[in-house]
C-alpha cells in the first residue's frame, strides 16, 4: 500500500465516522461534531493529494486547506450560536423535538 492510499483510507474512515455521527445523532452538538469530522476528512484528502502529487512545491493544497479551516471555524461559531439560541427557546438540543422554526 502506498502512503497516498493509506492517507485516503484514513480519510475515508474519518468521513464515514463523521457522516454516521451527523446522521444518527439526535443531539445538535454531536451532529455539528460529525460535520466537523467530515470537513477534516476533506482537508486530509487535500493535504494527501498535495503532498503526493506531481508538484508539492506549489502549495496549492495547503492554501485550500487553510481556507477550509477558516470556513470551518466560522461554521462552528455560527452553528454553536444557533444551538445556544435554540436551547434558550426550546430548553433542549434534541433535534427531533425541534420541529418548528417560527419566531
Amino acid at each position: 500500500m502506498t502512503p497516498l492510499q493509506g492517507c485516503l483510507l484514513v480519510s475515508a474512515l474519518l468521513f464515514a465516522i463523521g457522516l454516521a455521527g451527523a446522521v444518527t445523532r439526535r443531539n445538535a452538538i454531536l451532529a455539528l461534531i460529525g460535520i466537523e469530522l467530515m470537513l477534516n476528512a476533506a482537508n486530509l484528502n487535500f493535504i494527501a493529494f498535495w503532498r503526493y502529487g506531481a508538484h508539492p512545491e506549489a502549495l496549492s493544497g495547503m492554501m485550500v486547506v487553510i481556507f477550509s479551516i477558516a470556513i470551518a471555524a466560522a461554521e462552528a461559531a455560527v452553528g454553536l450560536a444557533l444551538i445556544i439560541a435554540i436551547y434558550r427557546h426550546y430548553k433542549t438540543t434534541n433535534l427531533d423535538q425541534i420541529n418548528s422554526m417560527k419566531g
